[in-house]
């Protein structure tokens, strides 16, 4: 093998294995983008259900404000 042969091989080699990381990196990302994405959901998932049990006990504190003062009325 002369030396041409050797240089264009180790070029190919060096091409694929800064593919290989470009790739790598990449992945790494689009994972992180997703990880993330997931994260926010899960955010706002937590956020709505807080809110949502927050507005049944106001809900349950009105409906029993509401007996005592009818209860109290009857009596």
């Amino acid at each position: 093998m002369n030396t041409d042969e050797q240089a264009r091989e180790l070029m190919v080699k060096n091409r694929l294995h800064e593919e290989h990381l470009q790739e790598s990196m990449l992945n790494r990302s689009s994972q992180e983008v997703e990880q993330t994405a997931n994260h926010t959901e899960e955010e706002k998932a937590r956020e709505l259900m807080a809110q949502e049990r927050q507005n049944e006990e106001q809900i349950q504190e009105s409906m029993l404000n509401r007996s005592s003062q009818e209860v109290g009325l009857s009596q």
